[in-house]
């Protein structure tokens, strides 16, 4: 072997961890072109594979690209957050709202309200409209049947 090295840019794969700049933009729906987010104009972001970050649509978009690439793809709904679901837009009573937010609380159409699972864990809604009985919330991920333009640049790949 000789004292030189070729460096090799290591491919990103299902265990990963990367460092990276990217850029989400909305890709259709009415905020078409809009920037969801961006870390090029900052720090980079930290990315670990297989752990939940990032949907799997958006993760598969990053397998086998290299450290140092540049690139953008398009994910169709089904790929990135998947297609809305009309189950997931749900009304709630007001006392349970209470329940959760405190007797006190206020929201405004376009709050996201934050809620207990039964499992322990945590959900959230974006409140659609409220009265004095109940609230109608939407519970699909904010970014669900929108098409996606994912442009990245792999800093680092471990």
């Amino acid at each position: 072997m000789s004292a030189e090295s070729k460096e090799v840019n290591v491919p990103v794969r299902p265990d990963s961890y990367l460092t990276l700049h990217y850029r989400i933009t909305l890709a259709s729906g009415p905020g078409k072109d809009s920037v969801f987010t961006d870390t090029f104009d900052g720090r980079p972001a930290t990315l670990q594979m297989g752990s939940g970050q990032w949907a799997p649509g958006l993760e598969a978009a990053l397998l086998g690209h290299a450290e140092g690439e540049r690139f953008s793809v398009t994910l169709e709904p089904a790929q990135a957050y998947g297609d809305r679901n009309p189950d997931l837009i749900q009304r709630v009573t007001r006392a349970m709202l209470a329940e959760h937010a405190g007797a006190d609380a206020t929201f405004e159409p376009g709050d996201l309200v934050e809620f207990a699972a039964p499992n322990g864990g945590r959900y959230s809604g974006v409140l659609k409209e409220i009265d004095d009985e109940s609230a109608l919330f939407d519970f699909n991920h904010p970014l669900a049947g929108v098409s996606l333009r994912l442009d990245v640049a792999l800093l680092g790949v471990l």
